[in-house]
């Protein structure tokens, strides 16, 4: 994981060293305008469960020879263009939704099949934001220049890293927020995804950025979400203001 913003540890954000994290104390305290809360390194029962649920999914490799990883890729065709039928897995329509080449499955490696199901998420959970990203209706040009599914798979992969899910203990506040939230909805990972897709695209825009900016892009991106997940009274990813982007 790379090194966390500045800001993640001044004094608007903590009550103390970061240091203290992992060292065998209970909890941590956190610091929200002025009033101190305080997160447990120890996960209740019910977290647990649930994030050692999401770590599984984080370790499914896509395969293109699982019949269910198969029907997810057509639920995810069907899903972005309803009414078009796909001729093949392997096909050049594929190109049309962002993929780099005839056959998505290649693009999976980076984040695994979690990726795929995060793109299916927000195309039925949010489909009208979903088709206005894909079709690049959000800017002031109805045209993209970032290869919409390509980009995902890698905001996916940024997520992962931004909350350290692998870490036997939190390393930072931002995955102890965040493991609050899955306690409260087991989805938080895959609205988490949509609120990143739709500031990473807003970005996008308000930046005018080309397809070489799109790491940039993806660093301020998660430079938004970590600042919001800290917010005050953003106990739940709904609380999010960017989550009032989606629709």
């Amino acid at each position: 994981m790379g090194k966390s913003p500045d800001w993640l540890y001044t004094d608007n954000a903590t009550c103390g060293s970061p240091a203290w994290i992992g060292k065998g104390l209970t909890c941590v305290c956190f610091k929200r305008k002025g009033n101190c809360q305080r997160f447990c390194i120890s996960l209740t029962p019910l977290q647990e469960e649930r994030l050692k649920r999401l770590q599984r999914r984080m370790k499914v490799y896509f395969d293109g020879s699982r019949l269910d990883h198969q029907e997810a890729l057509r639920a995810l065709w069907s899903a972005s263009f309803p009414g078009q039928e796909l001729q093949s897995l392997i096909s050049d329509q594929w190109k049309e939704m962002g993929w780099q080449g005839r056959d998505p499955s290649t693009d999976f490696r980076g984040a695994g099949f979690i990726s795929l199901e995060n793109l299916l998420f927000f195309a039925k959970t949010f489909s009208t934001s979903f088709q206005r990203l894909l079709k690049g209706q959000g800017g002031k040009e109805a045209v993209w220049e970032y290869p919409f599914a390509v980009a995902g798979v890698n905001i996916t992969f940024m997520i992962m890293q931004m909350l350290d899910l692998d870490a036997t203990k939190p390393r930072t506040f931002v995955r102890a927020v965040f493991l609050q939230m899955l306690s409260e909805n087991e989805w938080a990972f895959d609205l988490l995804y949509c609120v990143a897709f739709v500031v990473m695209d807003k970005q996008w825009q308000e930046k005018n950025a080309t397809y070489m900016e799109f790491n940039d892009v993806l660093k301020s991106t998660r430079v938004q979400l970590e600042r919001e997940l800290l917010m005050d009274d953003v106990l739940r990813i709904e609380d999010m203001p960017s989550y009032n982007l989606l629709c």
